[in-house]
């Protein structure tokens, strides 16, 4: 299943350079329909999504897009509980982990699917209404003269929350947790779209190397097909980041929520059917 692995990996890489988000929720599915097990695509997927979010992650912090410190904090928290995530899937059986991925993954669609219908709704109502919108009153508000956050109580208490389920997820089902971070910095900070993406990227860059790192101190092996599929979903994270401010953003997250949700069905039946498509 070379060609697979290739395949899928320029996939995979197109996905995180057009949403900005979302590589590992696919990278799993992809690798084990590849003959990978969950356990062994885990560190894998991992460290294909810490390249494709290190390039979008450095590309923001030279545009002056990215929140560093915000990304830091969550990124120290998610470190801190990753090593829980882990500790849970050594203990949870390949079937149940499939099932509570693929929850994850009906989840993340759902709301990819929401988001693009609200980000359509703006667009049509105009700038204003879309000014409006973001100066409504959220937990971490950004300071409009220097785009920094101002770090009240109630915004060191939200960015922890975000960077402890971050880690979490990604320690537990091998994402990098950019289904949490971006959904709920939209939500609860006045950040802009491209702050909130490119921030997210910093943050599961960081996330997902520790994590990563501490499955292959635990003895975890990556193989030639792990090396081709990290090196293709590089590739096409800078392919399709050529790409990416040509296209609707509506557009962009409703075909990632079909993704997923295709997804879904595959990792399903790769683990309780997997006669049924041949592999």
């Amino acid at each position: 299943m070379d060609i697979w692995i290739l395949l899928s990996g320029l996939g995979v890489g197109a996905v995180v350079g057009l949403t900005g988000a979302g590589g590992g929720i696919l990278a799993i599915p992809a690798l084990v329909m590849g003959g990978m097990d969950m356990l062994a695509a885990k560190p894998v997927a991992l460290l294909a999504v810490t390249m494709g979010a290190a390039l979008g992650a450095v590309a923001g912090l030279r545009q002056g897009l990215v929140r560093y410190r915000a990304a830091l904090y969550m990124s120290a928290l998610g470190a801190f509980f990753s090593p829980l995530g882990s500790w849970l899937a050594l203990r949870v059986s390949q079937s149940w982990l499939a099932v509570l991925f693929s929850g994850v993954l009906l989840l993340v669609a759902w709301r990819s699917w929401r988001l693009a219908g609200r980000q359509a709704r703006q667009v049509q109502q105009g700038a204003l209404a879309q000014q409006a919108i973001a100066q409504q009153a959220k937990p971490c508000q950004v300071d409009t003269e220097s785009g920094r956050f101002i770090w009240q109580p109630a915004c060191f208490g939200t960015l922890g929350l975000i960077g402890s389920v971050a880690g979490l997820m990604s320690g537990m089902l091998g994402v990098g947790g950019g289904f949490v971070v971006v959904p709920m910095l939209q939500r609860y900070t006045n950040l802009r779209y491209h702050s909130v993406v490119l921030t997210s990227l910093a943050v599961i860059a960081l996330v997902s190397a520790f994590s990563a790192l501490q499955l292959i101190a635990q003895g975890a092996q990556l193989g030639v097909g792990g090396w081709v599929f990290m090196g293709s979903t590089t590739a096409g994270v800078l392919a399709a980041r050529l790409w990416a401010q040509r296209i609707p953003q509506s557009w962009l997250q409703r075909g990632f929520a079909l993704l997923v949700l295709l997804s879904m069905v595959l990792l399903l039946l790769k683990t309780f059917y997997p006669n049924v498509l041949g592999f």
